[in-house]
């Protein structure tokens, strides 16, 4: 089985990367673009062709796949994780600047941020998350800091879509302020014996295991916590209850609770009691992801634009009025300054560099203009936004998240004035 995954991880590593795979996916890329457009003919500031064929290799997955069945899985409220996952672990879109040896792409980040990106065509909010989560939040600190038998037991079956991988770092008294969490793994013999519970798990009903920050000493907060691969069929997991939430409803989110639930200390990520600062590493790749839903802001501006030429007031299409239009201009205007500062973060961060302040900048602004944009949008499509039958309606409720998971507006701003050195002293 291994030598199964090792060949297959290898073809589409070729596939993606050898001059003859990426000329074809290039070609192919390259119909589907206006060719007077610079980002897209050889001046894009972070992007190659061989990004774009990328990304016009997840599109077609995306509308075979996905996209048909988006509404039937929202109404669900879940979609099918593992066979989606698989789909994309076989094309290669979960480990894409993972190693090779692991089943990766082995690319840089810069990659990442293109999937992420065209993951914004899908039409709705949950599934990207999920896949997210999957590929740059569960996964980030095990691939850069696990054992090499960790990483053969859940980084690679990760990768590959054959393992769901979900993230154990919230609870219900420690959401952002991740010192505060209170869920203990206590050492006895070669084993951590695990007590506590987990809030707000993306993908936690169908999860196959988790990358769990845990407290294993009653050190100082920050220097106390390790992460801990835990598999989710150990006794003493229990699933509480699948959370009903306002937006995201097509991305099923668990309550857990563990009960003397007991993992082999070798499943520690790295070194005990640096989980917190391997956390904080995590986050800066999590944020940076989270931040460019570009596409789907582009998406909204289009649609609106479409839509607004259509629908008429007093006799003239609501678009022609210069409200409309120059709020429009506005918004897309907003797009790209948060395009140009998410490029900038990952052209840094692929050269060693510490994003942790743009980062936190583009997942800010981010969240405030998904809300800002949405909801401008919305009043232009009148009764019709309030239904459930739009994209825009979809986008107001799912994106809402944006400021608050994954670190909450706040949070950001706190890590900002800290660069800034104008946080109050002690």
């Amino acid at each position: 089985q291994e030598l199964d995954y090792r060949c297959l991880r290898a073809h589409n590593f070729y596939k993606f990367t050898s001059v003859v795979g990426v000329r074809w996916f290039a070609e192919k890329a390259s119909k589907s673009v206006a060719p007077s457009d610079p980002e897209t003919t050889g001046d894009h500031l972070i992007y190659t062709q061989e990004h774009f064929a990328l990304r016009e290799s997840l599109r077609k997955i995306i509308d075979q796949e996905i996209n048909p069945y988006v509404d039937q899985w929202e109404a669900e409220g879940k979609f099918p994780a593992h066979k989606i996952f698989k789909i994309l672990g076989t094309a290669g879109f979960l480990g894409v600047n993972k190693p090779v040896e692991y089943g990766g792409l082995g690319l840089d980040y810069t990659y990442n941020v293109a999937v992420a990106e065209e993951l914004g065509n899908i039409r709705c909010g949950g599934i990207p998350m999920a896949i997210g989560v999957q590929s740059d939040m569960a996964t980030p600190a095990l691939a850069r800091f696990g054992s090499h038998e960790l990483k053969e037991e859940f980084l690679l079956p990760s990768i590959m879509g054959d393992k769901v991988a979900c993230l154990g770092v919230s609870e219900v008294g420690a959401g952002s302020d991740v010192s505060s969490i209170k869920t203990k793994a206590v050492r006895k013999g070669d084993e951590y014996v695990i007590n506590g519970g987990k809030m707000w798990t993306t993908t936690g009903t169908q999860a196959d295991w988790m990358c769990l920050l845990a407290n294993t000493s009653d050190g100082p907060p920050h220097r106390n916590k390790s992460l801990i691969c835990l598999p989710m069929n150990l006794p003493g997991v229990h699933i509480a209850r699948k959370i009903d939430k306002l937006g995201m409803r097509s991305s099923d989110t668990a309550e857990v609770f563990f009960d003397d639930v007991r993992v082999p200390c070798k499943n520690v990520i790295g070194q005990e009691g640096m989980g917190f600062t391997y956390q904080m590493i995590q986050f800066q790749e999590e944020r940076l992801w989270a931040a460019a839903i570009l596409t789907t802001m582009d998406n909204i501006i289009q649609e609106t634009v479409q839509y607004t030429r259509q629908r008429k007031i007093f006799k003239l299409p609501v678009l022609y009025h210069q409200a409309v239009h120059f709020r429009l201009a506005e918004l897309q205007t907003e797009v790209e300054l948060l395009r140009s500062l998410i490029y900038r973060a990952t052209a840094l961060y692929i050269k060693g560099n510490d994003v942790t302040k743009l980062a936190s900048m583009a997942k800010l602004k981010a969240g405030r203009l998904a809300r800002e944009l949405s909801d401008s949008c919305l009043q232009y499509w009148g009764g019709m936004g309030f239904t459930s039958d739009v994209l825009v309606s979809r986008v107001y409720r799912d994106f809402r998240l944006l400021s608050i998971g994954g670190g909450a507006d706040e949070v950001m701003l706190s890590i900002i004035c800290k660069y800034m050195d104008t946080l109050p002293k002690n």
